[in-house]
């Protein structure tokens, strides 16, 4: 990171109450249906263990093998799931329990976001994870040899009937969702 942008992100930091790492930053979680092949991502409000939790509560069934990296966010999960953990510290893989195919998506993503589109405001991430997480989930595989022409006519299905007015694009009718 360049020295400037260091500098001013402990400035950010140092003005929040408590010195805090994601300070200035939007926080993004992802899961990856490893049988379906198959990513959701959303932006989260912070990454405290209850808001990630609760998301996982939400859209993974009880009982469900789930594979995380250390991150204290995730402890308590073995209550309710199958819980497995990689440390990044001294593997990236151990056996079956990886963090891998996320990992691959979120490189797509930071792809997308510092080379396609550059300058993105927080406001309108959540649309750009959409949009990525359409892409992978589309993606050309041996078992969905789609192409182009297919994933548009996917895509123009989805928005069918559907409207995205100016002030909604802009944030002027106060519908943020963070």
């Amino acid at each position: 990171m360049h020295k400037d942008r260091q500098l001013k992100l402990r400035r950010i930091r140092n003005e929040v109450a408590r010195p805090d790492h994601y300070a200035g930053k939007t926080v993004v979680m992802g899961m990856l249906d490893r049988r379906e092949r198959q990513v959701r991502a959303t932006v989260v409000p912070n990454v405290k263990r209850a808001t990630l939790q609760a998301h996982i509560l939400n859209e993974v069934t009880h009982g469900t093998e789930i594979h995380t990296d250390e991150h204290t966010g995730y402890m308590g999960l073995e209550k309710k799931y199958v819980h497995e953990v990689v440390n990044h510290l001294e593997r990236y893989v151990d056996g079956k329990v990886h963090t891998n195919g996320i990992e691959n998506f979120w490189s797509l993503l930071k792809r997308g976001l510092n080379g396609t589109y550059v300058s993105v405001e927080p406001f309108h991430l959540f649309r750009y994870l959409d949009e990525q997480a359409f892409r992978y989930n589309n993606r050309a595989t041996k078992d969905n040899p789609l192409n182009d022409a297919d994933r548009f006519i996917l895509a123009m299905h989805q928005v069918a009937g559907k409207r995205l007015t100016y002030s909604e694009l802009t944030g002027k009718n106060e519908a943020r969702p963070f």
